[in-house]
């Protein structure tokens, strides 16, 4: 059994493969304080409620956009499985050249969806991931990393505007029945989910024209099935697309 996981700053998505087969995965909080111990004690839970044991793991692969967490889940997979995690790095083969400017600028977790969305889609393609910020990720046709974006995140933008607008409370992220919004609820709704469409669509048209194709377009990430219905441009919806490709990567290197 391979254990995956996609440690981001706001959560942690876990993945259990059976060979190529997705069998289980959790979502859990990123604690950013957690030992070593404590991420084994963590990762054991939730494999008890599958009715399985830590034991039952032989190799893990992870992709950390909290750099502390890289160290202390390498120290975890050491002293708890007996063997070395694959820790998403330089070094590590992943069959994408980052054509950027500094490569070690490139999270893990962005080299992870261009691998999978290659293999799973082909070049050129565009991955969308809806985490803590949304990030676009451009493969070329011949699977390079070229480049992207990052905007704010959409709970993100919405804490900052509960913190900062003394009148607007807090509202539950859903999309509303119309674009034009009657109440305070409905129009802080339709301002995050079809505003956040409207950033992801104009983002995307941008980045087709520049490569000059049409770029398949992937979306991913946790709040991806929220706003993809409302975007002209995504054409698939890849929930598991960072754990498809950490087992990828680590195959590469097995």
């Amino acid at each position: 059994m391979l254990l995956a996981l996609d440690v981001g700053n706001t959560q942690t998505v876990v993945g259990m493969y059976d060979g190529e087969t997705l069998r289980e995965h959790w979502r859990t909080t990123t604690v950013r304080t957690h030992t070593g111990d404590e991420l084994a004690l963590m990762l054991a839970g939730l494999l008890e409620l599958r009715n399985l044991a830590l034991a039952s793991i032989d190799a893990m692969v992870v992709a950390s956009s909290v750099p502390q967490l890289a160290v202390e889940y390498a120290a975890m997979s050491r002293e708890h499985l007996g063997d070395e995690a694959l820790v998403v790095g330089p070094g590590v083969r992943t069959g994408v050249a980052l054509r950027v400017d500094n490569p070690l600028e490139v999270g893990p977790d962005r080299v992870a969806n261009c691998v999978a969305a290659y293999a799973l889609h082909g070049g050129p393609c565009i991955v969308v991931d809806f985490g803590t910020a949304i990030n676009f990720d451009t493969v070329s046709t011949n699977g390079d990393f070229v480049g992207g974006a990052i905007a704010p995140g959409l709970q993100v933008a919405l804490d900052a505007l509960g913190d900062r607008a003394a009148r607007l409370q807090k509202v539950e992220l859903v999309a509303p029945a119309h674009a034009i919004g009657t109440n305070t609820d409905t129009n802080v709704q339709s301002g995050a989910v079809f505003g956040w469409a409207g950033l992801v669509d104009g983002l995307v048209r941008r980045f087709r024209d520049e490569l000059g194709a049409p770029a398949t377009t992937i979306a991913t990430g946790g709040l991806a099935p929220l706003v993809a219905p409302h975007c002209e441009t995504i054409e698939h919806v890849e929930p598991w697309l960072t754990l498809e490709g950490l087992r990828m990567i680590w195959q590469r290197n097995a």
